[in-house]
């Protein structure tokens, strides 16, 4: 006996046998441990054999064969899905009942686990109940296959990103094209294309396609199909009178028993018009043109008339329209291009920082369709598709420049300039929390309460004057512009900006950009501090640079800053 155990010893002594021996012992523990999760998964009251068996099988060969909790998980999402035939609305929502919603608990959210199953599988080949692919069209920057509201990402787009954000909003079509534009729509205007014509990589996962130049990879959202009948994100326009040419100003128009506002609102968006008027019974779609520029309100106690299909809406009448704006983009100011001739003239749009300059840009590309180029370079702007970001400033080929410098030299390489100006102390608490929390994105309280707020006042509340002094004093051909005035009446100051620019100004596209202003740089205001960062001994210190800028620019006879700057 003592022969055979030594020999044994002997063999498992030598190392490359003994290496091999311990992989193969661990290898089929594995797998056992495997089959013998596999075999859990599907056991139990109510579980289903047979195809079940297959199906959850299968998926887990993708996963990893040592996460036997998620093969669990996998396995109930698949029963559950197969289970039930029903299609559920938005997941922060499912139907309890006849008509009412009430929040998904948890566990109910089957879609959220479904989707952590499936990461890493390509978009195409799943139908998650959420959404399915429908295949690869035509898209024209002129006439767009999906004509609803658009966002880019040119370096985290994915595939999900863009069918949730299209879903939130009730559209039934996702679509996605040169790997980081997501567009939204109700109906597809466009004819297919081949689908290697859909061949570029999402930028935010490779693993996945996101259409191609000019191609949409298209899905239609199951689920937002319920939520499409919400309008809730509709916004109220007001109370106005009813335009001379109503056929002209608003094209489109139909009569509806038992009017509501969610009626007319949803049939102006499935014709793809962002504006809704209800006047009566009869309801009119349109885009906001000179002929009804939504410029003159009216007393809303004019448009007190009730709907014949919601006892506490107010639905017009024939003299006086009360107005939605829908959820549908309005691309009449979607467009932009580099200038197509190079230009001599380098025009500056000046400003400290935190005041408004990205927000003054995004304005300016819509209103006039020409990029703005910047004096700094900064992939995040870039990403989110302020493509003259890139270019040097010098190039010649952007409408104007921004600019955050102050210095004498660098004032008079510039032929004229727009100076932004803000109230500094708006200004000083946004540039606070893009320094520390990014574009959108809001600084820390530790970072408000602790020794960066003060010193950041400290060297930054100077430079908020000596910038717009040094502007006056070496600057050419100085348009002043301030951030509040621009805020309250944009269409006339932005229309002053666009003259400025020796360019023509097209109503329509003011227009446009009226209904869409906020572009993607407006901090969500959610966040608001709770107490005045200011002490006593800073008020005092700004108050008094107020009045400096103040008395400079009626110095040179332009109007001093607006009142809410002033001391009180």
């Amino acid at each position: 006996m003592a022969k055979p155990l030594l020999r044994i010893q002997r063999y498992f002594c030598r190392k490359p046998v003994r290496f091999f021996s311990l992989i193969l012992l661990y290898l089929t523990a594995g797998s056992l441990v495997f089959l013998h999760s596999g075999f859990v998964g599907d056991s139990g009251p109510g579980a289903r054999g047979g195809r079940d068996s297959v199906v959850a099988s299968e998926a887990g060969g993708r996963a990893s064969s040592s996460d036997t909790r998620g093969l669990g998980i996998m396995s109930r999402v698949f029963k559950e899905t197969r289970r039930s035939g029903r299609r559920f609305g938005p997941r922060w929502m499912r139907k309890s009942g006849q008509g009412d919603y009430k929040m998904a608990g948890r566990g109910g959210d089957y879609t959220s686990s479904w989707n952590r199953a499936l990461k890493g599988r390509n978009a195409k080949d799943v139908d998650d109940g959420r959404a399915k692919y429908i295949g690869c069209y035509v898209d024209d920057t002129q006439k767009r296959a999906l004509r609803g509201v658009s966002f880019f990402d040119y370096k985290k787009m994915t595939v999900f990103r863009c069918q949730d954000n299209c879903a939130e909003r009730g559209y039934m079509y996702a679509g996605l094209e040169f790997g980081a534009e997501c567009f939204c729509g109700h109906k597809i205007q466009a004819p297919n294309a081949s689908e290697s014509e859909c061949n570029m990589e999402c930028k935010g996962e490779k693993s996945n396609t996101c259409g191609g130049a000019n191609r949409l990879s298209i899905y239609r959202l199951e689920l937002s199909q319920e939520s499409a009948r919400r309008y809730g994100s509709a916004i109220f326009k007001g109370c106005f009178h009813r335009p001379d040419n109503v056929t002209a100003a608003l094209p489109f128009s139909a009569v509806i028993q038992n009017m509501s506002v969610d009626k007319c609102v949803d049939m102006c968006t499935e014709r793809e018009k962002s504006l809704a008027a209800l006047a009566g019974e009869r309801c009119y779609c349109g885009f906001p043109t000179p002929l009804f520029s939504l410029h003159e309100l009216e007393d809303e106690d004019m448009c007190l008339y009730r709907c014949p299909g919601e006892e506490f809406e107010s639905c017009g009448n024939d003299n006086f329209f009360v107005v939605y704006q829908t959820q549908v983009q309005d691309n009449r100011c979607m467009d932009r291009h580099f200038l197509s001739a190079r230009t001599k003239q380098l025009v500056a749009l000046a400003s400290f920082p935190g005041a408004g300059n990205t927000w003054a840009r995004h304005l300016i590309e819509l209103a006039t369709g020409f990029y703005t180029g910047s004096y700094y370079f900064d992939g995040s702007l870039y990403n989110k598709g302020f493509k003259g970001e890139r270019d040097h400033w010098r190039s010649g080929r952007t409408i104007c420049i921004k600019t955050h410098e102050s210095g004498k030299k660098e004032i008079e390489t510039f032929d004229s300039s727009i100076l932004m100006i803000r109230n500094p102390y708006k200004a000083l608490m946004a540039e606070f929390n893009r320094k520390y929390g990014g574009h959108v994105g809001f600084a820390s309280q530790a970072h408000w309460k602790g020794k960066e707020w003060p010193e950041f006042v400290k060297n930054y509340a100077p430079w908020w004057a000596s910038h717009t002094l040094d502007w006056l004093t070496y600057g050419k051909n100085v348009h002043v512009v301030h951030f509040e005035e621009l805020k309250r009446d944009l269409f006339s100051h932005l229309k002053g900006m666009v003259q400025f620019l020796d360019l023509k100004v097209s109503e329509d596209r003011l227009l446009c950009v009226e209904g869409q202003k906020d572009g993607n740089f407006k901090r969500s205001g959610l966040r608001k501090l709770e107490y005045d960062p200011y002490t006593p001994d800073m008020r005092a210190n700004i108050d008094e640079l107020i009045r400096t800028v103040d008395a400079a620019l009626k110095k040179r006879n332009m109007s001093g800053v607006p009142a809410e700057y002033m001391p009180r």
